[in-house]
């Protein structure tokens, strides 16, 4: 789990970077982001199709070997590698549509089919809800393309999107491939269609998540649980009816995520101000093949932010900055008298260098506390001594040493106090088993004994089998903040 204030502070670093640069990102950097997103797309595609046939061994440690049947490159989970995969196809179009030479539209034809077979290997429904979703638009604009008269055709230049028809044909493509990919494994895995017929297993399904999530709404509407609260909200609700039996760090939907820890009226006033700006700015009469791309790559995010949440991770944050700043209206053409300091030129410099002061302070700052999840002989040598009290010189990842410390310390007489003093503070961090126990532990000690009992029933109905592993006496295994 990062750091709670990272993905605003970044979201919000990279944004004020691009949109400095301007107009001069979509005169200049369109070409670089659509080859850069392409070639990330690729590379991604191969080594998903690797993963999938579980041939990815080899490359361990530049990329990881998940189970057969599992594909999602170095992007953690297959969502995010679908997102990346739209966003490659998106710059694939882009480049077709402003490339006339016949060689490279030739060679974009191999790269669309690898990018379909990877959509297809990712078993995604959010990918196949992005793919639907460009396909569609893409082909409309084309369709329009060929309607035009030809003195509009002909000051078009060279962009023009492949045939209607053409486009359209991906979508029967991609479910041959989602047929035909799980026929070659070397064993039963888990195909698209598969997933499409059977969902998500028991209350895993984003519809139960998304109820809990309301009833939460409706108990704070106002001014929500807090920013970063929505886990221990979740974790301490008893609901109803049926409940999402993981644990909850986002709400899987950005407007649903801003209102259940910030209230509804921030979540309507933050959504609602892009929604204005994106209805200002009118996509659907756009032309231009540069802010088209730009478009088109930032509703594949905003897709995928309807379900997950992608812009909790630098990738797409990184993207989705970009994409605003080629977007983003063209500064003066000449600098007014005694205003330099707010041109373009000053600003992005300024802005960029701020930006990346603050994520190398943030870096240095990660791999130092990173050392205490470490064995003793991976650590770095001035690490590997005192090394959690070293630690606790951190500000950016405070909660994650006090997660480790909680962890690592076991419960006495002694320090029961201090204990669930810390146990609490943790448990709005990660409410997970280790944690849960410890604090139950600490609160029977200093005989707090309706807030263990309290506690423990909130454990049972929560993580029923991790229950009933520390009931038998077993170990309570959790995950480790990432």
């Amino acid at each position: 789990m990062v750091a709670l204030w990272l993905p605003p502070l970044v979201v919000l670093g990279t944004v004020t970077a691009a949109t400095c640069v301007g107009a001069g990102i979509a005169r200049r950097g369109a070409a670089v982001l659509a080859a850069g997103l392409l070639t990330a797309g690729l590379l991604s595609a191969l080594l998903g199709l690797l993963q999938y046939y579980g041939l990815a061994e080899p490359l361990v440690p530049w990329t990881t070997a998940p189970a057969l049947g599992q594909a999602y490159g170095n992007l953690r989970q297959r969502n995010q590698f679908a997102t990346l995969i739209s966003m490659a196809l998106v710059a694939a179009l882009w480049i077709h549509a402003t490339q006339p030479a016949v060689r490279t539209r030739r060679w974009l034809v191999g790269a669309t089919l690898l990018l379909l077979l990877a959509a297809a290997a990712s078993t995604s429904r959010t990918g196949l809800l992005q793919l639907l979703s460009i396909v569609g638009v893409a082909s409309w604009i084309a369709w329009q393309e060929r309607r035009a008269p030809v003195a509009d055709r002909a000051a078009g230049g060279h962009f023009r999107l492949p045939p209607p028809l053409v486009l359209l044909a991906m979508v029967p493509i991609y479910f041959a491939f989602a047929w035909l990919l799980p026929q070659l494994a070397a064993g039963e895995v888990e195909g698209m269609m598969r997933r499409l017929q059977e969902g998500a297993p028991g209350d895993h399904t984003r519809l139960v998540l998304w109820h809990n999530v309301l009833s939460l709404i409706a108990e704070r509407p106002l001014t929500g649980w807090g920013w970063g609260e929505l886990a221990h909200a979740h974790y301490s609700t008893l609901y109803g009816g049926a409940r999402f039996p993981e644990i909850l760090d986002n709400a899987h939907n950005l407007p649903l995520h801003l209102a259940v820890e910030l209230g509804l009226p921030a979540s309507i006033l933050i959504c609602g101000a892009f929604a204005w700006m994106v209805l200002a700015a009118r996509p659907w009469r756009e032309r231009d093949p540069d802010r088209l791309m730009a478009w088109g790559v930032l509703g594949a995010v905003a897709l995928h932010s309807l379900l997950e949440y992608p812009l909790w991770y630098g990738p797409f944050q990184l993207v989705f900055g970009l994409c605003l700043g080629m977007l983003w209206p063209a500064p003066p053409a000449r600098p007014r008298p005694g205003r330099r300091w707010r041109e373009a030129s000053v600003l992005a410099p300024v802005a960029a260098a701020v930006l990346m002061t603050v994520v190398g302070y943030a870096t240095w700052d990660y791999i130092r506390i990173s050392q205490i999840y470490l064995p003793r002989d991976e650590r770095l040598p001035a690490y590997e001594n005192d090394t959690l009290a070293k630690a606790k010189r951190s500000w950016l990842f405070a909660r994650q040493v006090d997660f480790a410390e909680l962890t690592l310390t076991a419960v006495t007489p002694a320090n029961a106090a201090a204990m669930h003093a810390l146990a609490e503070r943790t448990l709005h961090f990660s409410p997970e088993p280790r944690v849960i126990v410890k604090l139950i532990e600490s609160a029977e000690l200093l005989g707090r004994h309706e807030e263990a009992r309290a506690q423990a029933e909130r454990f049972r109905i929560a993580f029923p089998e991790a229950y009933a592993r520390w009931i038998a006496g077993e170990p309570v295994e959790g995950r480790a903040p990432s």
